[in-house]
């Protein structure tokens, strides 16, 4: 490794990488040494915030250079006012900011010349939901992260806490897909406004209901059930590591 940061050459394997960082990320927990920095995956609370606010940054930077911008999030919780007030300003230059906060949720969206490019919903089912996903367009070239932590203070400043990026194109799929079946939802979901109440987004004459949740749920039972009537075998993932 070269200060951590990335494979010492092109040709080490991307699995090599993430087992010399789980060493050093379980060396810090213990005391053993100080938290590891790298590129690919991301530690609070000793890189996250920073991490994550220079994403939005970029996506901002695209939005005022004409390009299409977006930011996607699913989490529990927001109450971190940085990160809010960093949404805010992506929303002021065209970012289009969708999120899935179960939880609380403190910024407000829809406030006219604050948060009118933000969207909030709130999808609470059957199961009780702790992914944490974050998707950054990137000018298509999208960056898509899974992680421990909440947009909260006491998850980025204040705990040990993880984020990661999907690097095989079959996994981020799966993961993007996650994010469109919440925000398809039409059923649980409901939507924040900019006087703080939620509210059920209204059905058009037609459209079909969509539970996020239940239709997650039975693609997975059909997922597994076809598993099951195939062979025993592994499948290779190759990727690279994120030098951005």
């Amino acid at each position: 490794m070269r200060n951590g940061t990335a494979p010492a050459t092109q040709d080490k394997p991307l699995s090599a990488y993430f087992i010399h960082f789980a060493a050093a990320f379980f060396s810090a927990l213990t005391g053993y040494s100080d938290p590891p920095r790298t590129k690919a995956l991301v530690m609070a609370p000793t890189q996250l915030r920073d991490r994550l606010l220079k994403l939005v940054e970029r996506e901002i930077r695209r939005a005022e250079a004409g390009q299409p911008a977006m930011i996607r999030a699913k989490m529990n919780s927001l109450v971190d006012v940085k990160m809010i007030h960093a949404l805010y300003k992506a929303s002021r230059a065209g970012v289009q900011v969708f999120l899935n906060v179960r939880g609380i949720c403190t910024l407000r969206p829809g406030v006219p010349g604050l948060s009118e490019n933000i969207q909030v919903i709130s999808i609470v089912g059957r199961f009780l939901e702790h992914a944490r996903i974050f998707q950054f367009h990137n000018g298509g070239d999208e960056n898509v992260f899974l992680a421990s932590a909440d947009w909260m203070t006491r998850n980025l400043d204040h705990r040990i806490e993880l984020m990661f990026p999907v690097l095989a194109a079959d996994a981020k799929r799966k993961v993007l897909a996650v994010l469109d079946a919440m925000f398809r939802d039409n059923v649980k979901a409901r939507r924040l406004s900019k006087d703080g109440t939620y509210r059920t987004p209204p059905r058009h004459r037609g459209e079909e209901r969509f539970e996020a949740q239940r239709a997650l749920y039975e693609q997975a039972l059909a997922e597994a059930a076809r598993a099951q009537h195939r062979p025993a075998g592994f499948e290779p993932i190759e990727s690279a590591v994120p030098t951005r």
